[in-house]
């Protein structure tokens, strides 16, 4: 894998990049509205244009390598922050949180989403740097979750979400008093004199929580692809970026994707075998490497196979139920 391209100029330009983007989104979101979705597909657009023009920025600044990985860590982030969306879609209907306000707390997950990431960067940054075995590691737990998420997609249990469950709401919960009603965007209101949250700090901390475990899958997938802690870094925030505009564009569509689960199987399952034959690479050299371009290939492959598979699978249920409608209709 090549040499970091993150030299302290870039990285500069590209937070201040990401924190006034951050700041144009809190400013949309400050008046509480539905989102239409004429305005939702404008910011998408805007979205998956801006790590477009980035890949190209990179390819003619740094070469093709840089710019194929950042392209390839790109792809795997944005399969999983869909993924991710759909967990904040069912937190969004279990906390019945009004339309107006959808936006701005995906605007908070993405917010804790970037900073989670970071952490995690930093930290699968200094352990690479203390050998190869941390590739086998690495290795080890995305293949640990891929057997977890496929599991999980065969018996029909993923994207399940126990609100009373988490220890975070309870403890909550416990702490301070919760308003039945929500106040706005506020997080924390008075109620006869004294503090209290709303549901929407509850809905917060939930979203929050989800994206400590989503960031545990995601560093070590995109580690996969290339170890240059600034192309990690990019591929995260530009995936996750879009990701307020993006639901309310795929808000329906999302429900349609009954087999995303077992295509983000796979795909961290080969991730997960393409770093442990790195490690493997290291200590012999007669083991061969996956090419990052063959990494490309067989996830794009992947994404379109179970978006085909999801298609067919709805149209054939949807024959199903007009045919037994038809025959209800015919017998009665």
């Amino acid at each position: 894998m090549l040499e970091s391209i993150g030299s302290p100029l870039l990285w500069a330009v590209t937070v201040v990049v990401l924190l006034v983007l951050l700041a144009i989104d809190f400013a949309i979101t400050r008046r509480p509205h539905d989102v239409p979705m004429r305005e939702a597909v404008g910011w998408t657009v805007f979205y998956l244009a801006l790590p477009a023009a980035f890949g190209l920025f990179v390819w003619a600044s740094y070469g093709g390598t840089a710019s194929v990985e950042f392209f390839t860590g790109y792809v795997v982030e944005k399969s999983l922050s869909v993924d991710n969306l759909f967990v904040f879609m069912l937190l969004l209907t279990a906390f019945a949180v009004p339309s107006a306000l959808a936006q701005r707390v995906l605007l908070y997950g993405i917010v804790g989403a970037l900073v989670l990431r970071a952490i995690f960067i930093a930290a699968g940054a200094a352990v690479i740097s203390t050998g190869t075995w941390a590739f086998l590691l690495f290795g080890a737990v995305l293949l640990a979750t891929a057997f977890k998420v496929i599991r999980d997609a065969a018996r029909g249990t993923e994207h399940q979400t126990d609100i009373d469950g988490m220890r975070s709401v309870r403890l909550l919960r416990r702490l301070m008093p919760v308003t039945r009603e929500y106040h706005g965007a506020k997080l924390v209101t008075r109620i006869d004199g004294r503090r209290a949250l709303t549901p929407m700090a509850l809905v917060v901390v939930a979203v929050f929580m989800t994206d400590v475990v989503f960031a545990v899958d995601s560093v070590p997938a995109v580690y996969g692809v290339t170890d240059d802690p600034y192309l990690v870094f990019a591929t995260n925030a530009f995936a996750l970026l879009g990701l307020r505009a993006l639901y309310f564009v795929l808000r329906n569509a999302l429900a349609a994707l009954r087999h995303l689960n077992h295509g983000l199987g796979i795909i961290l399952a080969f991730i997960g075998v393409k770093l442990i034959l790195h490690w493997a690479h290291g200590v012999w050299t007669w083991v061969p490497e996956v090419p990052t371009l063959l990494s490309l290939g067989v996830i794009i492959a992947t994404l379109a196979t179970v978006v085909t598979t999801s298609t067919l699978a709805n149209r054939r249920d949807a024959r199903a139920a007009a045919s037994a409608l038809t025959q209800s209709g015919g017998g009665s």
